[in-house]
């Protein structure tokens, strides 16, 4: 079971870079995750963003944090919404530890 949170929003807002690293994924293969990006940040952790709606960095591109990366699509139950997972290490985290407090 994956972990992670669902970020509300409105189709089409703007989705950036949680922190810069580069593109290892860009695409819709991955069952479950609609058009999903994710980003290799270092040798521990890698952030994804599932459920966008136009894909903005392709694979193997440097991107720095805060950069646009994609637009929010819908997720299964046909509301926008961003699915954001950070892994440590493979193994999915709680990303609300390592975002800026709101």
């Amino acid at each position: 079971m994956r972990k992670g949170i669902k970020i509300g929003g409105r189709s089409g807002d703007t989705i950036q870079a949680a922190e810069g690293g580069k593109v290892v994924y860009s695409g819709s293969g991955l069952i479950g995750y609609g058009q999903l990006i994710i980003l290799k940040h270092n040798e521990t952790y890698l952030s994804a963003y599932g459920y966008t709606s136009s894909l903005l960095v392709k694979e193997g591109q440097a991107v720095r944090k805060g950069q646009q990366i994609a637009t929010m699509g819908e997720g299964p139950e046909r509301k926008p919404r961003l699915h954001f997972e950070i892994r440590r290490n493979g193994e999915p985290v709680n990303p609300r530890q390592y975002l800026p407090a709101r």
